[in-house]
């Protein structure tokens, strides 16, 4: 345990007290009265001279083999002539999330630690569809960010071996089938051992995602859900849709409804049919007005004790309607009053520290976004939650052993 007295101390204990008194992952300490911001400035300028430059240093190599030596007129000999790596931030788009590594035989995803991979389907919105270009907005959106963030003391592209598998095929106008194929995504990426992280899609993706990974968890699923809608009727217009993940979902034998924590709900979008499911099944709704009364930290501490009670894994569920319409209008069902976004990450953080099993971000509809706005802020749902797993030390552990272009410790730790 780290000292309380030292300034610079923090722990990466798992489970641990320390994760529920970081305010959104940073390490500091309440006993000093030059502040949270002062301390975790301090701590994110040491930190950073802790990572490894070793997977810049090989792009930047790369880029000069495969791209070009630059003009002789240019002073950075590190520039090559054609971009083949993460700068500059407008051009030289490879389409994948943040610019990682592209893995086109699905085959070798166990060589990898984290995989990203798109479902690209909307035939389950009832009001507004867009959601199935929500992977490709939200790759599009991540050219803007680097691999490293500051507060964190985290840089994904020296840290965790991350590929993008591209997307899953999706039937148009069939969600059965379009489910079956989600479903055998997961199941694929999961049962290889390697953490999964869906990119929406619209929220009906939530039951096949929990139906591809149930079979490979020895024991109860947990799901933290985070929505303004519950989500938990069992039809809407006659059919399965994003309005109905939850209900199906919680029939599968080891997703049990009494592990299923939704957080953010309200406002003037939640089917009485739904509310009548949550409450008959035992469903844990947390609203917005609990968030305000309690505050984050007590919303994460009975979240995690009731999506872990009594489960082996836990899965993260966010729909990005869940932050305030006004920082998202790019959403199918905009609404609100809902979470800042920096609640949103905060929350993300706090949660993401105990360990999860998966991730998905939904909802997410480029066609009504303004200045990428919405994917944006989805993205770094995604990038922050990696970044505490990789900080707490759940993932950043699997070396790429392939001889290929990859991301991540050099070694085996």
């Amino acid at each position: 345990m780290a000292d309380k007295d030292d300034p610079e101390a923090h722990t990466h204990e798992a489970g641990g007290p320390a994760h529920r008194h970081r305010n959104g992952g940073a390490p500091h300490t309440h006993s000093h009265s030059d502040g949270f911001a002062a301390s975790q400035g301090r701590w994110a300028q040491e930190a950073e001279a802790r990572i490894s430059l070793f997977r810049h240093d090989e792009e930047i190599q790369r880029g000069l083999a495969f791209g070009l030596q630059g003009s002789p007129t240019l002073v950075d000999r590190t520039i090559p002539t054609f971009s083949r790596g993460e700068l500059p931030h407008f051009a030289g788009e490879r389409g994948t999330f943040l610019n990682c590594p592209y893995l086109e035989d699905v085959n070798d995803v166990t060589d990898a630690e984290v995989a990203i991979f798109g479902a690209p389907l909307d035939s389950g919105a009832t009001y507004r569809p867009g959601a199935r270009f929500g992977p490709q907005g939200i790759r599009r959106s991540t050219n803007l960010f680097g691999t490293y963030c500051y507060e964190l003391g985290v840089d994904l592209r020296e840290q965790l071996n991350m590929v993008d598998i591209g997307d899953v095929f999706t039937i148009p106008g069939n969600l059965e089938k379009s489910f079956d194929q989600i479903s055998q995504a997961i199941s694929h990426v999961y049962s290889r051992g390697v953490f999964p992280v869906v990119l929406g899609g619209d929220h009906s993706i939530g039951y096949p995602t929990i139906r591809g990974i149930a079979p490979h968890v020895d024991g109860n699923i947990g799901i933290i859900h985070f929505d303004r809608h519950v989500d938990t009727q069992e039809t809407d217009l006659d059919e399965r849709m994003h309005t109905t993940p939850w209900f199906h979902a919680t029939n599968i034998k080891n997703a049990p409804a009494t592990n299923l924590v939704q957080v953010g709900i309200g406002g003037w979008q939640a089917p009485r049919a739904g509310v009548k499911v949550g409450r008959e099944r035992g469903t844990t709704v947390i609203s917005i007005g609990d968030i305000e009364r309690v505050g984050l930290e007590k919303v994460v501490e009975l979240a995690l004790e009731t999506a872990w009670k009594g489960a082996k894994a836990v899965y993260l569920s966010f729909d990005i309607d869940v932050i305030d319409a006004g920082f998202v209008p790019g959403t199918g069902w905009p609404e609100p009053g809902g979470l800042l976004p920096r609640e949103a990450i905060n929350l993300i953080r706090m949660i993401s520290a105990e360990g999860l099993a998966g991730l998905e971000v939904v909802e997410c509809a480029p066609p009504y976004d303004w200045a990428e706005q919405t994917a944006l802020i989805s993205s770094r749902i995604v990038l922050d939650s990696l970044a505490m797993l990789v900080s707490e030390g759940k993932l950043g552990k699997r070396a790429a052993k392939k001889d290929r272009h990859a991301w991540g410790p050099q070694t085996d730790l």
